[in-house]
């Protein structure tokens, strides 16, 4: 039959254009929205306008493919709830995946204002140490921001002392300190709530802090959550394309799995019958 001459370079072809379409433009693949995802958007949806967040940026390049997209999707959620940002990071190189997200924000949210909207307060070594510190007293911890200005000279500070004054806790988190520590001091000493984004491989080990111990509102787990998670937001992010290419290359991979099978039952019939 054609098929079992078939040049393997046509595979390869259509393999490139199932993976590369998507990338170039996003197709948006409806897919399930778990719980826990869910439960992370009610959380940035339902907070009031104008509300103090902490957004921490606890991962550095090697998780970026995972966790970015998580924290774009989030900064943009609350972004347009009016919420105001204050951003750290536990991990040294989290400030540049800040400085990513936020080069980004200003493309489509050309009018936000370092300092009313948003600020960064940098990274402070210490994990959950520098938590605790925070806990007690924020300004002591970061008596400026990451420029070197001090925090009273910005709107967003005001009347800000400690992580009791922050609505709610997002961790983008790929170990620690990441995710776990800020349960433990913003969860269960500051009594606010925590939710977040972990790589694929982290999420088993997170999940019991949402399911069984409820110190966690939601948690976004992979890629996959990521997408969702965007889904939720009405935004074709990086995830979205990531999901919607592997769906198609394994779309391709199975239509060509059932042509062989196929090819392989009705050849296996042609040669019963010439043997008769």
């Amino acid at each position: 039959m054609a098929l079992q001459n078939l040049d393997r370079r046509i595979i390869y072809i259509l393999i490139f254009l199932a993976v590369s379409i998507p990338l170039i433009k996003p197709i948006g693949l409806k897919m399930h929205i778990s719980e826990n995802v869910k439960k992370v958007y009610s959380l940035v949806q339902e907070t009031p306008e104008n509300s103090r967040v902490l957004f921490s940026f606890d991962y550095d390049p090697a998780s970026m493919p995972e966790l970015h997209p998580m924290a774009i999707s989030a900064f943009r959620q609350a972004l347009l709830k009016k919420q105001k940002i204050v951003c750290t990071a536990m991990w040294p190189m989290g400030v540049q995946m800040y400085e990513d997200v936020v080069k980004k924000m200003k493309v489509e949210f050309p009018n936000i204002k370092y300092g009313v909207d948003y600020i960064n307060l940098g990274y402070k070594a210490g994990g959950i140490v520098t938590m605790q510190a925070m806990e007690s007293d924020i300004n002591k911890v970061f008596p400026t921001d990451f420029s070197g200005k001090a925090l009273s000279d910005f709107p967003i500070m005001n009347n800000v002392s400690s992580l009791k004054n922050f609505k709610y806790v997002l961790s983008f988190s790929a170990g620690a300190p990441g995710i776990k520590e800020w349960v433990m001091i913003a969860h269960d000493q500051a009594k606010i709530k925590v939710a977040g984004g972990v790589t694929a491989v982290s999420a088993p080990s997170i999940l019991p802090y949402v399911n069984d111990q409820h110190q966690l509102v939601g948690l976004l787990g992979g890629m996959a959550a990521a997408a969702q998670f965007e889904s939720l937001n009405h935004f074709k992010g990086t995830a979205t394309k990531g999901m919607d290419a592997q769906s198609l290359a394994h779309l391709v991979i199975i239509i060509f799995i059932l042509m062989g099978n196929l090819n392989y039952i009705l050849l296996k019939k042609k040669k019963e019958r010439g043997n008769k």
